[in-house]
């Protein structure tokens, strides 16, 4: 086994040597932090736009159905039940309203769920997570080895 920078596991390392996996890390972390940002807003966008079509087909069917629906509908009523032409008309616009409503009410349950949808905010709090746990870490303190006082003692002194 090995550690991130290649050398084995075990091993001392310099101090630029963990600089540098620390470093390698640290960038890691951010870019992973941003890309898991940039899936929830993708998924929030999509929720969004799947409410705006929604919203959109609702209008679509009430505009563009309403002549056509209405005239077929009034005169089927009227062909089935002999009803006075004004009443079959007025029927087939309730049908037409009935239609927009489910769409419309389509629409809002999904700009409720894009909504209520936290994905920023919990970009925001595990990052902010990250921060205080690099904040809080402390360097494990390393023995003090007698070969290594002497080595700086005689080199200094020569």
């Amino acid at each position: 086994m090995s550690a991130p920078d290649g050398s084995p596991v075990g091993a001392e390392r310099s101090i630029g040597q963990l600089f540098a996996s620390a470093t390698t890390e640290m960038s890691a972390l951010v870019h992973d932090e941003i890309a898991l940002a940039k899936a929830q807003l993708k998924h929030d966008v999509k929720r969004g736009a799947v409410s705006g079509g929604a919203f959109s087909g609702a209008g679509a069917v009430l505009i563009f159905s309403l002549p056509m629906l209405n005239f077929a509908l009034a005169y089927g009523i009227r062909t089935w039940s002999h009803w006075n032409l004004a009443v079959c008309f007025l029927l087939s616009f309730a049908a037409n309203v009935l239609v927009a409503g489910l769409l419309a009410l389509i629409g809002v349950v999904f700009a409720k769920k894009a909504k209520k949808s936290q994905g920023p905010q919990k970009v925001a709090a595990s990052m902010k997570e990250s921060a205080g746990v690099l904040q809080n870490a402390k360097p494990h303190p390393r023995p003090e080895r007698v070969e290594d006082t002497v080595k700086a003692v005689a080199r200094s002194s020569s």
